[in-house]
């Protein structure tokens, strides 16, 4: 499976083994486990949540900032209601590997929905 669009990818190929997700943006790309991007996933939607509760509130010129932090990531996403990027932090349990992403404006949202479909798809 595996989705591509103007600057950013999402694929998912479980014959590769331990890192079987790709998420790529611009000119990057990182492979995931299938628990990483399982508490990835996660996270996005809990922030989502967040999101989705305050922005009846906000006015469309209004600037948020909303972070959550649930190990091993951490999340923060910065904009306005009708657009906005996300910055995410992975430190490894384990201590092997940590890596920063950071998905502009409009690539944050398509990315996040595409994650979503992809992982609900999977049950």
């Amino acid at each position: 499976m595996s989705f591509e669009e103007n600057n950013w990818r999402l694929s998912k190929d479980t014959n590769k083994g331990k890192f079987c997700f790709l998420i790529g943006v611009n000119n990057w790309a990182i492979e995931l486990q299938k628990h990483e991007f399982e508490l990835l996933y996660k996270l996005l939607i809990k922030l989502n949540n967040q999101l989705m509760q305050i922005t009846d509130e906000l006015m469309d010129e209004e600037f948020i900032n909303l972070e959550i932090e649930q190990l091993p990531w951490y999340a923060e996403l910065e904009g306005k209601k009708n657009g906005w990027n996300l910055r995410l932090i992975f430190e490894s349990s384990e201590q092997t590997r940590s890596f920063e992403m950071y998905w502009p404006i409009p690539i944050a949202e398509n990315l996040f929905y595409e994650i979503k479909k992809m992982w609900e798809s999977m049950d």
